[in-house]
């Protein structure tokens, strides 16, 4: 099922709002002041279920020009958009500003949505489509379906909401849901009982209940107590989904709009960017070096400084480098999209992408420097080594593979894997022999199916200690080297993401249970063989009342490996302290004689014949004694 954010788009008073309501039945001005005065000021939030079975989330964005910096805050995370144009009064200058708002941010599906049509006639309403097709002409606009309707009336609704199946099924595409997770905080408040509450809509990956992800800029890590996806409570949330997330260990006066939650180490703050800018052919500045600015993206809004790098000017219609030099730290990637604003007055001049997040200070007119960014404009081979790395999945690949596969050298190919490491796309294992390379995405996929499956494991045997580590692989990363397998373990126990009690993984709060059911097994199985002593008892002749023969099973395996029972041959167990016993007992009658027997063993502990051969078998097990000669005699070790 694809999950998909729609979002509105238009001038003050269009009807956004309205339409939002008939498409939900519900009211996206939460504000008193914005029920008040009949305005939206901030973003609202809601959903609505298609009539095939998708539930598709919706932003509504204030349309007011005092409001634009909300507006850019709500496109992030839009797959589609509803241009909101009222039929009685065409595009209006907000419309336009929000049309390079949308162009420049990346958002590429829209409906054109005709609204108030009850209150025009035929004639004019001819007049404002035909308008609305020249000013749509060359921007990402142009060809796009439109539909006629009023909000308030109902009148066009049903023919809008199949469009929109259409297109969600058809021409939206889904976003990656393998890859490391983004979520731009857009909302922070607090609840009682419940403490700091986040609210955005996540870019890409995937979030589950107890991750624990870093809010940056601020530099702290928290841990995800609980999800909720369109009002409802969820284990996990994916890309495309209007989420609120609820954070241990934040106050809600430490975050704010414009914070990002991604796993720790996966970014890094910055206050330089280096970017490609392209000036509107609309606008009507120039851009000068050092020219102040508001800078939109994601959620954040901060005023920088422009460096222009490789020209004295920009134009209306031209593009530049430009080193952006931030007032206030934030975290990007590369490839993020942003908007320019003039600083006074406030208007829409440009925008971009980034293509370097974490930049040192440039000179202006350095070839240099220029020559690097072209690269990273055109694609590095860091990208193209991600793609196979990520290719590769839950098997790895080696960087001799990589080089290979890439036709760079080793050493060109170990200088992108180590970038790529450093931004947290990849993570590498050194083994004797090769690097192995293996893509954040597909670890972080493998690390929650991991713990999604210990989780139940621990749930259905609550009597043992996890499950085994050599299970673990042959389920889950059986295409993975056994020495790269026992690296990853180290590393997820060494972040706190599972716990390792010899050979068993578990979660990290998991302990075995010792209830009352563990107490009375326990008790009759230490009791039974302390009485046999050296004369055994079979396991499979004692009986536990109010256990099943599984949870005895998993209760004996706990004694074992607590070195309380210790087994001596098939089927037949006692103390641990009771073969100490024997085992010394033993060395010192081979201080007395140089070969011992079957039956001076029986004499020795007084037992069986029966009893006696096991004593035996169970000391060349331990490298106590061996055969010399005839089967029943033994020597030292």
């Amino acid at each position: 099922m694809k999950n998909v954010i729609i979002g509105t788009a238009g001038h003050i008073d269009h009807g956004k709002t309205t339409l939002i309501k008939a498409l939900t039945g519900r009211n996206t001005d939460r504000w008193e002041e914005e029920q008040k005065r009949g305005i939206t000021i901030d973003l609202g939030f809601t959903w609505f279920d298609l009539p095939g079975g998708d539930r598709a989330g919706i932003i509504d964005v204030p349309g007011h020009e005092r409001f634009i910096n909300n507006m850019a805050a709500g496109v992030v995370g839009m797959d589609m958009v509803l241009l909101v144009i009222a039929a009685d009064e065409g595009i209006m200058p907000q419309t336009r500003e929000h049309m390079d708002i949308l162009g420049l941010l990346g958002v590429e599906k829209s409906i054109i949505v005709l609204n108030k049509c009850d209150l025009v006639d035929e004639e004019w309403l001819e007049l404002v489509e035909e308008e609305i097709r020249e000013e749509l002409e060359g921007t990402f606009l142009e060809g796009s379906p439109s539909v006629k309707i009023s909000a308030a009336s109902g009148q066009g609704i049903d023919e809008l909401v199949s469009l929109i199946e259409h297109m969600m099924r058809d021409e939206v595409e889904e976003k990656d849901i393998t890859t490391i997770p983004r979520l731009p905080v857009d909302r922070a408040f607090s609840l009682s009982g419940f403490g700091t509450i986040i609210t955005g809509t996540l870019l890409s990956g995937s979030i589950s209940k107890d991750d624990v992800l870093a809010v940056y800029p601020i530099g702290k890590t928290s841990k995800i107590r609980s999800i909720q996806v369109h009002g409802e409570v969820k284990d996990r949330c994916y890309a495309g989904q209007r989420v609120a997330v609820n954070l241990s260990n934040i106050k809600k006066r430490d975050i704010f709009r414009g914070c990002v939650l991604a796993p720790p180490k996966s970014m890094k703050n910055t206050d330089l960017l280096d970017v490609k800018l392209n000036i509107l052919k609309s606008s009507m500045r120039v851009l000068t070096n050092h020219t102040r600015l508001h800078l939109f993206t994601g959620t954040s809004e901060i005023l920088c400084r422009a460096v222009l790098l490789d020209k004295e000017e920009i134009g209306p219609g031209e593009n530049g480098y430009v080193q952006l030099r931030l007032e206030e730290e934030i975290a990007l990637r590369r490839g993020d999209k942003f908007v320019v604003r003039f600083y006074s007055p406030m208007e829409t001049i440009g925008g971009g992408v980034v293509l370097e997040p974490n930049p040192s200070i440039h000179r202006r007119f350095q070839e240099a420097v220029l020559e690097d960014l072209r690269r990273k404009e055109s694609g590095t081979s860091a990208d193209v080594i991600e793609m196979h790395v990520r290719e590769h999945g839950d098997g790895l690949v080696t960087q001799a593979e990589v080089a290979r596969l890439t036709a760079l050298s080793l050493e060109e190919t170990a200088e992108a894997l180590e970038e790529l490491e450093n931004l947290g796309t990849i993570q590498l294992f050194t083994t004797r022999k090769d690097i192995y390379a293996w893509h954040s995405g597909s670890e972080r996929l493998a690390r929650r199916s991991i713990l999604d499956a210990l989780a139940d494991y621990e749930r259905k045997y609550p009597y043992r200690y996890g499950m085994k580590k050599a299970e673990v692989q042959v389920t889950f990363l059986k295409k993975m080297k056994p020495v790269v397998f026992d690296q990853y373990v180290e590393y997820l126990e060494k972040e706190g993401v599972i716990k390792r009690f010899r050979e068993y993984l578990c979660t990290p709060d998991y302990q075995v249970r010792k209830d009352a059911v563990y107490d009375k097994v326990a008790e009759q199985l230490l009791d039974t063989v302390k009485r046999a002593k050296y004369d055994f008892v079979r396991y499979s002749d004692m009986s536990f009342d109010g256990a099943s023969d599984s949870e005895a099973d998993d209760i004996l395996n706990i004694l074992m490996e607590e070195r309380r029972i210790v087994k001596v041959s098939e089927d037949l167990y006692t103390l641990t302290e009771y073969m100490e016993q024997a085992r010394k007992m033993i060395q010192e009658e081979f201080e007395k004689r140089d070969v011992i027997t079957t039956a001076e063993v029986r004499d020795l502990f007084q037992t069986s014949r029966k009893s006696a051969k096991p004593i035996i078998e169970y000391m060349d097990s331990i490298k106590v004694t061996k055969r010399a000669g005839a089967e029943s005699e033994r020597i030292a070790y």
